[in-house]
């Protein structure tokens, strides 16, 4: 087990090293200093990433000595953050930590292990839940603490009822947490009662960008899964009390953070003949 922790703490010393290229930072000493603090990991899809999900506003509520690092990335499953060697990233994490100090992994997926989606889709009854078990008990053996939310709704209606297409996936997630012994952070009963009570309208402000105009044509980044800063803020603030609720420990590490009611709703970008301007953003991966 010293070597592997040794092992791990080279690799990520290594990748300290680069950032460290970019920013100009001393990599060894704060690499050393980051072990041994105790730290919650952030593991899923685009909704928890950085720019497209609540992950960075959740990390904003963390509040020293407990590290967060959002670790989740654009566009993955249950099946292909680990195929891609992601999850071995957030392994070498955990074997790096100073003996004794916790470290939380919230693990959140469901968008894209959904059908339609090559190299990611897993199936709902067998491989999804198998994935989460999994995960959750590398975790524990790598000396750390699982724990599972359930994904973030969509924000599509029909009629006046919201469509929670992710219902399934999220009763599969609570089957897991509950014969796991695992915290549960459900996200999705809480995000779905939130948009329902928004409409579809106040839905809409949550998005990276504002609705199209009827009849326009042309690249937007508006779609109703992913968020600008209005809905990252609103979900982070409900993960934040869940959290609290769910995890005690946890309690104390989380701050207040801004009033999301008071944030404006997002703007439409300047565009040339329909199209938006080469300023913009491109638009985010799927889940």
């Amino acid at each position: 087990m010293k070597r592997v922790r040794q092992r791990a703490r080279a690799w990520l010393a290594a990748w300290a090293g680069c950032v460290a290229g970019v920013t100009g930072a001393a990599a060894a000493p704060a690499f050393d200093a980051e072990a041994e603090r105790p730290a919650l990991l952030l593991v899923g899809d685009s909704t928890l990433a950085p720019r497209t999900g609540y992950g960075n506003a959740l990390c904003a509520r963390v509040a020293p000595p407990l590290a967060c690092l959002n670790l989740a990335r654009g566009g993955r499953s249950t099946l292909s953050y680990r195929a891609e060697g992601l999850w071995d990233e957030v392994l070498a994490r955990l074997r790096a930590g100073a003996p004794g100090v916790q470290q939380h992994v919230l693990i959140q997926f469901g968008h894209n292990d959904q059908p339609g989606k090559p190299g990611r889709s897993t199936d709902l009854a067998t491989e999804f839940p198998t994935n989460l078990g999994r995960y959750v008990d590398e975790v524990r053996a790598a000396g750390g603490v699982p724990l599972l939310a359930t994904p973030l709704t969509r924000r599509s209606f029909r009629g006046d009822q919201l469509n929670n297409d992710l219902a399934a996936w999220a009763e599969a997630t609570r089957r897991v947490a509950a014969n796991k012994g695992v915290p549960l952070l459900d996200l999705n009963r809480i995000s779905a009662a939130a948009v329902q009570a928004l409409g579809q309208a106040g839905a809409d402000e949550l998005a990276m960008a504002p609705p199209p105009p009827a009849g326009a044509s042309g690249k937007t980044d508006f779609d109703r899964t992913h968020l600008g800063p209005k809905g990252a803020c609103l979900f982070a603030q409900q993960m934040a009390e869940e959290l609290a609720r769910q995890v005690p420990a946890l309690a104390g590490a989380l701050r207040p953070g801004p009033d999301c009611a008071a944030l404006p709703p997002p703007a439409a970008p300047a565009t040339v003949q329909g199209l938006p301007t080469a300023a913009d953003p491109p638009s985010p991966p799927s889940g």
